[in-house]
């Protein structure tokens, strides 16, 4: 939610008792699913301000006849604050029944299903707690999880009829911990449980470089961890892609070095998933890898790439590249640009904050400036005054000195078939002026140079963010789960991605709803758990339909499943991603795919 709040400029603040306990028995799942509607509710609803997360100590704030609470030895209260518009005490219990919002007008403002609160209601209930809700209209809401620290399972009553506020089954014993201090995520843990090179992940302190290295084969892994200790990073090992992206979202390392051939995913999936995700796009990935064909990775935005054959002082010499670049707060940016009008809105657009942005005219001045100065970076307008521009591009990586530096072409002159794909064996990006070819070079120039979206002014995470949002508005999704609650959920996340979304509760209806609607389906996300055709059964019936061997499919799984990831995509499924679905994570997965 970080990257939610510093969209919207608000503060998002966590804060811990002191005297917690280091965890609690329940069923973490449930719970993290009630905590993110509660926060993604208070972000929905607040303008500006704050939205505050607090872990603490409790000893009253529940109903007096919730028997769970007042018979346990120890209660912890999970409250998510806001300042938003706030709920008059009419509407305060209507909110929690399902379908019903404090504005129920078609006109309303908020979107949404109005199924979260009573479904969260309900889970808290089976977790042996409640929720309770403090609120004044116009001055934000309290909402709070009482939840017991070692609850006793209770017994469900079973339903004849399909309630819509009954919750999903919970696990069978409440033997599931969750820890309420800064950990690994789960996913990630599961994931490197029996990796045999032990790494710093324990050892770790404010203010550490910190390494995520990539890497099944644990030999290499030591090697490269060796490596980094030379360097000063603590190094952090993940032997999988699933594992690597869980850790990179939640550690935001300060660099990564990614082998391509992993067990789970291919590593080029790896970093695409890194590079549209905003939360981990500016963090430098260095490619270590037995592959040797660079170019396809560096034009996804990898700082730079390395075959495994080369010797020790190659790999010395990387790493000693990747400690300057995280070191040196600011990058150089060469423009080579002969009108004047165009220098002085590209250096605008670029913005000089974290970037130095040097400017020459002609061709000889720029192979002059490379030989004097170390760039990160080349924006290169192909029409210039004393030299062709296909020309100095060749020059340039001719160049010892400047052979690395990623060169991005941004021209208005109309490019032959054969100039694009020469141009393409040069260029990271090769960018037509049009429309919005300002955003593009924005966005190409950024994660060209590593910069943090979160950081860069307004403006320009608007058009960043207004770019990356085009590229799934107005796609249509096909939604498959026999859980209906399930499907307004995600039609609730992905609506507010501006696309367009069907629906299906079974398999035997998906492929239905897919042959009667070819050529208007753009992807599918499919549950995999569902009663008589499951999630893989039903991918594999699809790729064996004509015309649907290409479309991407993105399994649901429950992340608790081992070797769900495998299965699914021997299945077919084009990827994956775990339940509970985070709305970041979805939209990377979304966007990676839909932008191919």
């Amino acid at each position: 939610f970080r990257h939610v709040a510093e969209t919207k400029s608000l503060n998002l603040a966590l804060e811990l008792d002191s005297s917690l306990p280091s965890y609690i028995t329940t069923d973490s799942q449930r719970l993290e699913q009630v905590i993110r509607n509660l926060l993604s509710n208070a972000f929905k609803f607040t303008e500006r301000g704050s939205v505050t997360f607090s872990i603490a100590n409790a000893t009253e704030g529940w109903s007096q006849d919730r028997e769970t609470l007042n018979r346990a030895r120890q209660v912890i209260a999970f409250s998510v604050s806001d300042t938003g518009i706030g709920i008059a005490p009419e509407k305060q219990q209507l909110i929690f029944e399902a379908f019903q919002q404090a504005d129920g007008s078609t006109s309303r403002k908020y979107g949404g299903t109005g199924l979260g609160l009573a479904i969260s209601r309900e889970i808290a209930r089976l977790l042996g707690g409640e929720i309770r809700l403090a609120s004044a209209l116009g001055q934000g809401s309290t909402f709070t999880l009482y939840l017991p620290v070692s609850p006793a399972p209770m017994r469900t009553i079973k339903r004849t009829t399909p309630a819509p506020t009954a919750p999903p089954q919970l696990s069978p014993s409440f033997e599931r911990v969750t820890t309420l201090l800064p950990m690994h995520s789960e996913e990630a843990a599961t994931e490197l449980v029996d990796f045999s090179v032990a790494d710093d992940r324990s050892q770790i302190n404010p203010g550490d470089r910190v390494l995520l290295i990539v890497e099944d084969d644990p030999h290499y892994a030591a090697l490269l961890l060796e490596m980094a200790h030379t360097k000063g990073f603590k190094g952090i090992i993940a032997s999988h892609g699933a594992a690597a992206l869980s850790l990179a979202r939640e550690l935001k390392p300060d660099a990564i070095t990614l082998d391509l051939r992993l067990p789970d995913i291919d590593g080029r999936r790896v970093l695409d998933r890194l590079k549209v995700d905003f939360t981990t796009r500016h963090i430098p990935v260095h490619i270590i890898s037995v592959c040797d064909d660079s170019q396809p990775e560096l034009s996804q935005g990898a700082f730079g790439f390395l075959t495994k054959s080369h010797t020790r002082e190659a790999l010395e010499h990387t790493f000693s590249e990747i400690k300057m670049f995280v070191e040196r707060p600011v990058k150089n940016l060469l423009l080579v640009e002969d009108d004047e009008t165009q220098i002085k809105y590209i250096r605008e657009l670029i913005g000089n904050g974290d970037v130095q942005t040097t400017s020459v005219t002609t061709g000889k001045e720029a192979l002059d400036e490379l030989q004097r100065h170390k760039y990160d970076c080349i924006i290169l307008d192909l029409k210039l005054p004393d030299m062709p521009g296909m020309q100095l591009l060749e020059a340039v990586k001719n160049k010892p000195e400047s052979k690395q530096v990623p060169i991005v072409v941004y021209t208005a002159m109309e490019l032959h078939k054969d100039q694009h794909a020469h141009l393409k064996t040069m260029a990271e990006a090769i960018l037509i002026k049009d429309a919005r070819a300002p955003e593009r070079l924005l966005d190409k120039a950024s994660l060209i140079l590593h910069r943090n979206v979160s950081k860069l002014p307004e403006k320009q995470r608007q058009m960043l963010t207004s770019l990356h949002h085009s590229i799934l508005e107005g796609k249509r999704v096909l939604v498959v789960d026999d859980d209906v609650r399930n499907i307004f959920a995600m039609t609730s996340v992905l609506e507010r991605f501006e696309m367009k979304v069907m629906s299906a509760e079974n398999g035997k209806d998906a492929i239905e709803v897919m042959v009667k609607n070819r050529d208007q389906i753009d992807i599918v996300l499919m549950d995999i758990m569902m009663p008589a055709m499951d999630g893989y059964e039903t991918i594999r019936t699809i790729r064996q339909i004509s015309g649907f061997e290409e479309i991407p499919i993105i399994a649901v799984t429950a992340k608790a499943m081992k070797g769900d990831r495998e299965k699914c995509i021997a299945a077919g499924a084009s990827d994956y991603i775990a339940k509970p679905v985070d709305r970041e994570h979805l939209r990377s997965v979304l966007h990676v795919w839909l932008h191919r």
